[in-house]
């Protein structure tokens, strides 16, 4: 696995008529870097995924994303730490470069298998509640503290919607969230609960999944699959612009907002070290779609395009913020 390059800048709120329009497209229309074709065929899916109200229910499309991180689609995500903690670590220092966390109580949202939770108490954190929507993620955080030699004195694991956080207002010192809120329908919401449960002068930071984050294999993914399986279902996944982020964090009454976009990709040598990094990070929660005894052969097809072209070269685009919530 090599690293090709990074870019890091900065950048303000768009338009207010860009804003609203992006704002009203955003959750039918895919907001993402993807190739024209993949584009037009995806956005046509999302349209009769609106028509039909799959994508209304948001709390069955959470669930099948919970459901792809406790492995209930297929076994990629067993793979998750041995595949992913590298990069996985690398955005978490990206977002936490600048926090000062020593003596903090912290919650982090979305905390997986407790990379950046891991990092935070490195970095003098008092303690951190590792919270996630996946059980079996939380799972395999105790088993990494266990080997990290931290006890209940310094990490508690929780399971949680981030949408609903289960804390009375003001109970944190930190509140953070790394690499979630693009799979969460209402990132509003979530922001808004972030917010509420951070204690007056607390921060409330983020790093999240800009437009660029994974599309080659995302656009990889939907070329080698059958989209018969697919077609009017709209993937769980919502890139956000600096803009929308920022605008989410003004309307929560967070102050003094800041955010940069980080940008690098990473050439994993081989079209199938890319494609066993992308099915084992991402849980590859869309065979939901797929019969039981299709998986494995779609799994297979997906990973044999993957080599056939060469697409060994994936992505990272992320957005970092931060705010404070009024003292």
């Amino acid at each position: 696995m090599r690293l090709l390059s990074i870019v890091t800048h900065s950048g303000l709120a768009a338009s207010r008529s860009e804003e609203q329009e992006e704002k009203h497209m955003a959750r039918v229309f895919w907001t993402g870097k993807l190739t024209p074709s993949i584009r037009l065929i995806l956005n046509i899916s999302n349209l009769f995924a609106w028509a039909s109200g799959s994508m209304r229910d948001t709390a069955a499309m959470k669930e099948r994303v919970k459901l792809g991180y406790d492995g209930a689609f297929s076994d990629h995500v067993n793979h998750y730490d041995e595949v992913g903690t590298a990069l996985q670590l690398r955005s978490a220092e990206e977002q936490l470069k600048d926090v000062d966390v020593d003596g903090a109580l912290a919650l982090d949202i979305g905390g997986g298998t407790g990379v950046a939770s891991f990092l935070m108490l490195r970095r003098g954190a008092a303690k951190v509640v590792c919270g996630d929507i996946s059980e079996r993620m939380l799972d395999r955080a105790r088993e990494n503290a266990g080997r990290e030699g931290l006890g209940p004195d310094r990490i508690e694991f929780k399971q949680l919607d981030a949408e609903a956080l289960p804390y009375p207002d003001e109970s944190f010192d930190i509140v953070s969230t790394s690499m979630t809120m693009g799979l969460l329908p209402d990132q509003k919401k979530a922001i808004a609960e972030m917010a509420r449960v951070a204690r007056p002068g607390g921060l409330v930071t983020i790093g999240t999944h800009a437009p660029e984050h994974y599309w080659e294999p995302i656009d990889n993914s939907l070329r080698a699959m059958r989209k018969r399986f697919v077609f009017g279902y709209r993937l769980e996944f919502w890139p956000q612009t600096e803009a929308e982020v920022r605008d989410f964090m003004q309307q929560a009454g967070l102050q003094d907002i800041r955010t940069r976009r980080v940008t690098w990709r990473t050439d994993f040598g081989d079209g199938g070290k890319a494609f066993d990094f992308f099915a084992a990070i991402s849980a590859s929660w869309w065979y939901c779609r797929f019969p039981p005894n299709e998986v494995a052969k779609e799994a297979e097809r997906a990973r044999a395009y993957f080599v056939r072209k060469n697409a060994r070269v994936v992505t990272d685009d992320i957005i970092v913020a931060s705010g404070r919530k009024l003292a």
